[in-house]
């Protein structure tokens, strides 16, 4: 299946997907939005705490007035650009945009997996899922009823 890149020259580019292309767009992009909610809350990849910072570097920080614990966000530029990037029919990719970012969330990933699905992250998306199905149902049965698409 072809997949269709999300962003065209820094823009977001919705309007060339097809309709289940968007749908994964939306639900690559609850799943960005709850990974980014568990590291905002300084949580690890099974909704625990988070790996502590070194003792140097958890004094620098505080000093610098981020606090003492690894959420990822000391100059926000990290969690900002990490987006859904590509989509396809059934998948939806999210990566670090930028390559410094790329190498410090390789180098945060190595310390602590942070680019995981939590399993509050996977009932999240799961819920959305389900919410989607819900949403698609009347026309699912509509289009059938009237001798459409049929698989």
């Amino acid at each position: 299946m072809p997949s269709v890149r999300v962003y065209q020259k820094k823009q977001l580019r919705l309007d060339l997907l097809n309709f289940r292309q968007r749908q994964m767009y939306e639900l690559g992009a609850v799943g960005v939005a709850a990974v980014k909610a568990r590291l905002a809350a300084a949580q690890g990849p099974e909704d625990s705490a988070a790996k502590p910072l070194t003792k140097r570097y958890a004094i620098w920080k505080t000093r610098k007035g981020k606090g003492n614990r690894r959420n990822l966000t000391f100059s926000g530029d990290l969690l900002r650009n990490f987006q859904v990037r590509t989509v396809s029919e059934n998948r939806a990719k999210a990566n670090v945009s930028t390559r410094k970012d790329r190498i410090k969330a390789w180098a945060n990933q190595k310390r602590e997996a942070w680019m995981v699905f939590s399993p509050k992250n996977k009932a999240a998306v799961l819920e959305a899922a389900r919410k989607m199905l819900e949403a698609m149902k009347p026309r699912l049965l509509l289009e059938r009823g009237l001798g459409g698409k049929q698989r």
